[in-house]
């Protein structure tokens, strides 16, 4: 079979509908003609300054890049048609995260070590400073390029707008690349410091996006004549969530809109988008959107009889909020998928009204095996293991030997993925997610995975949010730690929280403390932020509640 690098895929589809709107975000619409050639011309522009790949992959450990890296600080406007750019020139291009402080990304970009950045031009102060202040940027970074986002931020010294860039590359050569060349995405580092995924583009196709091999363009083409809907991209694509549904769509030929994250997301904004792109399926990341949605949703009326499917992943959806969905919108289905940066789509779960599910029906390749990594787990094993996936997974983690060989590692003879989290397989061979191995509490010689406790406490009723941590004690070890965002918290008295726990939960995993916040901080992606959490824990100490 035929594998396929994504700008081939791109231009295959750009071929069929050319005159199909392919993005939409803010004002801005392009046509998928407008974005393949707009792509080509930008490539070139790179290719031309000797931008490219230098060493065959065949010379290179797993962990290993042989092509050079474009750091991409944007928000969602054109991010699309810049990644693909990059692809097309055999470059790699590698998400950073638009929210990160400059500290932040001034690690991420000394790790990644990029030959040029593109960024939204609002981020060109702080990212003056971030190059400038380090030795090493200044050293490897040699070609910035701003893209305008309406504001009347001055331009960086030296810098070109991609406008002009594009405008410089020939619109007619067209770069021939490998599935081999690499995608790079970055972790979001809810725990600990990014790591990039080194992703073969033929792999991450078939992988993430939904693709699969073919000898020739044809049945790509051919999709597109079922295709045309519009597929609502709410969350950031600078995260692999936010990129691998995008892609999803727009490498089957579906209009992608994506939200204008300038501003942070506003739910009633977004809900008159869906309606007035008549939106087929959105596509959210757990209960940082759905809990605003839902709450939008019963405030005012919408038409809403466009969207059959909101797809959820990259963070975990409170059932309250599914069967608040199915309530509101009785003819949809709600789906909640499983994976992350190092595996691509897992598992996925169905859910409509009068039928829901809270298991993940594994996808192709997608599994468990055993607590000590040596075997796969057979339906129906009492024991709790890893979830793994096997087939196309990454190579590695970049610069990061002993990384790879422990997250991608060979079980029985087979190279699998295991980012890390704990399952169990049901009888019937669905995947029941129990939690982030990083996570998980260790009390008095007792698992308690954060999560499980974070779902009792968010299903009642005058809890917005909730976070669960491990503090340091003597007595035992470790032990549970909620920090709470209660509507009214007159109405939320830390007995009732501990009442409602110990319904559902066994006694050590029931919260020692409860600390009540203004807000739960999340990561851009709509993931938790557990490094903020722990750092409140250990900013209030020990004061019991």
């Amino acid at each position: 079979m035929t594998e396929w690098t994504l700008g081939e895929v791109f231009d295959a589809v750009a071929d069929a509908v050319p005159d199909r709107t392919m993005t939409v975000c803010g004002s801005r619409r392009s046509t998928f003609g407008e974005s393949a050639l707009r792509t080509r011309q930008f490539g070139n522009f790179l290719a031309e300054r000797g931008f490219g790949a230098h060493t065959a992959s065949d010379r290179l450990e797993r962990w290993e890049c042989g092509q050079d890296r474009v750091a991409m600080l944007m928000y969602n406007d054109l991010y699309p048609d810049v990644l693909i750019g990059c692809l097309k020139a055999r470059v790699v291009p590698v998400n950073i995260n638009p929210r990160y402080t400059s500290q932040e990304i001034r690690g991420l970009l000394e790790y990644i070590a990029p030959r040029g950045i593109v960024y939204h031009r609002s981020f060109g102060p702080a990212l003056a400073e971030v190059v400038d202040g380090s030795a090493e940027l200044k050293g490897s970074v040699e070609l910035l390029v701003s893209v305008d986002d309406g504001t009347d931020t001055p331009e960086l010294h030296g810098a070109v707008s991609f406008d002009d860039a594009v405008a410089q590359g020939d619109p007619h050569r067209r770069i021939a690349g490998s599935p081999d060349d690499l995608l790079m995405m970055c972790t979001g580092g809810t725990t600990g410091r990014p790591k990039a995924v080194l992703w073969r583009q033929g792999d991450a196709y078939v992988s993430s996006m939904n693709g699969s091999d073919h000898e020739s363009a044809e049945p790509i083409k051919a999709l597109t004549a079922l295709t045309g809907q519009s597929w609502f991209a709410a969350s950031p694509l600078s995260h692999a969530a936010g990129t691998w549904t995008a892609f999803s769509g727009l490498l089957a030929g579906q209009t992608v809109v994506l939200y204008d994250d300038r501003g942070a997301f506003d739910a009633r904004s977004a809900l008159e988008i869906v309606e007035k792109e008549k939106v087929l399926l959105m596509t959210i990341v757990g209960d940082a959107y759905a809990g605003p949605l839902v709450d939008e949703m019963r405030k005012r009326r919408h038409n809403f009889d466009s969207l059959m499917v909101i797809a959820s992943g990259g963070a975990a959806t409170n059932a309250v909020h599914r069967k608040a969905f199915l309530e509101l919108l009785p003819h949809a289905t709600i789906v909640e998928g499983y994976g992350s940066t190092e595996t691509g789509g897992m598992g996925f779960g169905r859910s409509s009204r009068g039928a829901e599910v809270d298991t993940f029906a594994p996808m192709p390749g997608g599994s468990a095996v055993s607590h000590d990594r040596t075997r796969l787990l057979k339906p129906g094993d009492d024991e709790i293991g890893w979830a793994a996936r096997s087939g196309r997974v990454p190579l590695g983690y970049f610069r990061d030997r002993e990384a790879t060989d422990r997250t991608f590692p060979v079980v029985d003879g087979v190279r699998m993925a295991i980012p890390g989290d704990r399952v169990r397989l049901a009888d019937d061979g669905s995947l029941r997610l129990l939690g982030r191995d990083s996570l998980v509490i260790n009390t008095g010689g007792e698992k308690v995975f954060v999560e499980e406790v974070e779902e009792v406490l968010r299903a009642h009723p005058t809890v917005i949010d909730a976070l669960v941590v491990g503090r340091a004690s003597e007595r035992w070890g470790q032990e549970v730690v909620a920090l709470v965002h209660a509507a009214d918290e007159a109405q939320c008295p830390t007995e009732e929280l501990k009442s409602a726990c110990a319904e559902s939960l066994a006694r050590y995993k029931i919260p020692k403390q409860f600390m009540f916040v203004p807000s739960i901080q999340r990561l851009g992606n709509g993931k938790p932020d557990y490094r903020w959490a722990a750092q409140q824990v250990q900013a209030r100490g020990a004061v019991l509640s």
